[in-house]
């Protein structure tokens, strides 16, 4: 059996050039001391060493052993990832270390995760740079699920309880397994509907909220226009307004307009028979999601002193002082206080949840296509796990 590895120094026990120059040789020998390596005054200086080339290959061994170690330490989910911008194709279905909250996150087993035309967009450098977002990213900015882990400093939540989130456009992370989310962007989910519904709620409707009750300051008795009513933003949208004792003239396509009465619209506009100017005169609001030829003809529709609200578009400030009204483009933000305004209402039968389309977590692509074409009727979702019993 092959002995301990030991160090001879080399050194005076030979007369050659080294001993000249001064220099101290070491050698590995495996059992014994090489003859001759040293001498009486240098037996002490005995060590354990190793050939440069075995140290370098017990110290790759090491560190590939750490690396499987953290690896194998590591909890690996299914994500859906931007690596380069693109199309729908450029969404890759693959694993992805979960994430781990930070003392103000909270982590959520994802249940369902809604699918928003912002999330087409986030995969252009434009947009995405905006946004403050870097590749790769894991998309998705509504979700649903069930809390997991909490941070030192959650206080409003525990492992356990279901809650829906829109989750911050730099951040999101939403088409995954696990996502985290702060305080300000979760709330509890409405208990009378399913993860599935929910996920569909907190972008569209914190952005009809914030363009109606923040910006607009809609009361009871005003009338307002709703652009895209059938849209998700446009049926939450109508809900709102009616929920505040508004009158809403909403528009949509023709198979879409049995949807605008059921949600609640007291004038539906079929748009592709009918301009809506000759509907919608001296309102109080004007909520558009179109932008373009209809946001320019909406300025004249509204009364004096009233409100334009745009999601898609810049306003046009000149428009605003040739009428005499206000307006604004809109840029919603998560708002934990303001979504559960939303759950409540939706808890209290005022606001029905619309989810046309639902696609495995595995398909996201089919689904943003579908969104990308600007004629989904209410929301698209994701479904990433079973519904909890």
């Amino acid at each position: 059996m092959r002995g301990p590895i030991t160090l001879t120094r080399w050194g005076r026990s030979h007369g050659t050039k080294d001993r000249a120059e001064g220099r101290d040789l070491f050698h590995c020998h495996r059992g014994r001391v090489h003859p001759g390596a040293i001498d009486e005054k240098d037996k002490s200086k005995r060590f354990v060493c190793m050939k440069p080339m075995q140290f370098v290959s017990v110290a790759l061994v090491c560190l590939c052993s750490v690396v499987a170690y953290a690896q194998s330490s590591v909890t690996m989910m299914k994500a859906v990832v931007v690596h380069e911008y693109g199309g729908p194709e450029v969404l890759k279905y693959e694993d992805r270390p979960r994430p781990e909250p930070k003392e103000d996150q909270i982590l959520v087993r994802v249940i369902a995760a809604g699918v928003n035309p912002v999330d087409d967009a986030c995969r252009s450098e434009k947009y995405a740079k905006f946004f403050g977002i870097t590749l790769p990213f894991i998309p998705g900015y509504d979700i649903a699920g069930v809390v997991e882990k909490t941070g030192a400093k959650i206080t409003k939540f525990k492992a356990g309880d279901p809650v829906f989130a829109y989750l911050d456009l730099k951040d999101g992370g939403g088409y995954a397994e696990y996502a985290v989310a702060t305080e300000v962007e979760a709330a509890a989910k409405p208990k009378s509907i399913r993860f599935t519904e929910a996920a569909g709620v907190p972008v569209v409707a914190l952005t009809a909220w914030q363009a109606l009750i923040d910006k607009a300051k809609l009361s009871a008795g005003q009338t307002v226009l709703i652009h895209g009513g059938s849209g998700g933003v446009g049926s939450s949208a109508i809900q709102i307004a009616k929920a505040r004792g508004a009158k809403v003239i909403a528009t949509a396509s023709t198979r879409n307009q049995d949807l605008l009465k059921q949600l609640g619209a007291d004038v539906a506009v079929d748009y592709t028979k009918q301009k809506f100017e000759d509907a919608a005169k001296d309102v109080d609001v004007v909520l558009d999601s179109v932008g373009k030829d209809t946001l320019a003809r909406s300025y004249g529709v509204v009364k004096k002193g009233g409100f334009i609200v745009t999601l898609v578009a810049r306003i046009d400030q000149a428009e605003l002082d040739k009428h005499g009204i206000r307006g604004v483009s809109l840029g919603v933000e998560p708002t934990s206080n303001e979504l559960a305004e939303i759950g409540k209402l939706i808890d209290e039968k005022k606001i029905k949840v619309i989810v046309s389309q639902t696609f495995p977590l595995s398909e996201a692509a089919k689904a943003q296509e579908q969104v990308a074409t600007g004629h989904t009727r209410g929301k698209i979702v994701l479904k990433v796990a079973e519904e909890p019993k």
